[in-house]
C-alpha cells in the first residue's frame, strides 16, 4: 500500500492552485463590474467544476492483484491498441514484445508494477507532446522509462514506459533505482490524458489482444 494518498495530494496541490486562481478572478471582476455579478458567477461555477473533474481524474482505487507469481498485470487503466514487436535497449537489451496502453482523461491515471521485483532503471528523456492517441507518440514524447527486474537467478527484466500526451505534461513517478516494489503497487501518476507501453521478452505469453480494456495491477495481460 506503500504510496497510497499521493494522487490525492497532487490532486490537493492543483486545487489550492486553481483556487487562487478563481478567487482572484471572481473578486477582480465584481471589483471592476460591481453590476455585473454574473461573470462572479461565472467563474466561481467553473472553478466548482474543474474541482469535481479534478478530485474525480485523480480517483486512486486499490487494485485486486491477482495471485499467480508468472502473471503480469496490466502497468495502466485503459484500451490495448498496440501489440507488437520492436526494440528496446536500456532495459530489454534489444527485441522484445510490447503491449502498448492509451489512457483518456477518462481512465484513472496512477501507474502500479506490472510484477514485484526491483526497479533496476530509471530515466526521464524530455520530448514533444504529441496527441497520445498517436502510436509515434511513444517514440516523440516526453517519457519515463521504467526497469523491473523479478527476484531470482537469471530473471529478465521488464520495462514500463510512461509517455505523456498532448494535455499530459506532468509524469511523477514514485519510485527509485534500488527500490522494491510489489505487484500491483503504486508507482507512478501521469496529469491528464497519456499512455504507457510494457515491454516483455520475447517468449512471454500474451494473454490480451488489441481493443481490450484493463484494470491497472489487476488485469493479467501476460505470463512469464
Amino acid at each position: 500500500m506503500k504510496h497510497k494518498g499521493k494522487a490525492l495530494s497532487a490532486a490537493a496541490a492543483m486545487l489550492g492552485k486553481a483556487l487562487m486562481a478563481v478567487i482572484l478572478l471572481a473578486g477582480t471582476s465584481a471589483f471592476l463590474w460591481p453590476k455585473n455579478l454574473l461573470l462572479a458567477a461565472a467563474f466561481c461555477g467553473l472553478g466548482l467544476v474543474f474541482s469535481v473533474f479534478t478530485l474525480w481524474f485523480f480517483r486512486d482505487p486499490d487494485a485486486k492483484v491477482p495471485s499467480d507469481p508468472r502473471s503480469v498485470v496490466a502497468p495502466g487503466h485503459g484500451k490495448v491498441d498496440v501489440i507488437d514487436e520492436t526494440t528496446e535497449p536500456n532495459v530489454m537489451g534489444g527485441r522484445c514484445q510490447r503491449i502498448s496502453i492509451f489512457l483518456s482523461v477518462f481512465d484513472v491515471h496512477v501507474q502500479q508494477a506490472p510484477i514485484a521485483g526491483t526497479v533496476s532503471y530509471l530515466k526521464h528523456t524530455p520530448g514533444l507532446f504529441l496527441n497520445a492517441l498517436k502510436t509515434e507518440s511513444a517514440a516523440h514524447n516526453e517519457n519515463v522509462l521504467i526497469g523491473l527486474r523479478p527476484e531470482g537467478s537469471g530473471a529478465r527484466a521488464i520495462g514500463v514506459r510512461l509517455i505523456t500526451g498532448l494535455i499530459a505534461r506532468r509524469i511523477i513517478p514514485w519510485v527509485r533505482v534500488g527500490d522494491l516494489t510489489g505487484k500491483g503497487e503504486r508507482i507512478s501518476l501521469i496529469q491528464f490524458g497519456s499512455r504507457v507501453d510494457l515491454y516483455l521478452p520475447l517468449d512471454a505469453t500474451v494473454s490480451v489482444k488489441l481493443g481490450d480494456r484493463v484494470v491497472g495491477g489487476e488485469t493479467v495481460v501476460a505470463k512469464l
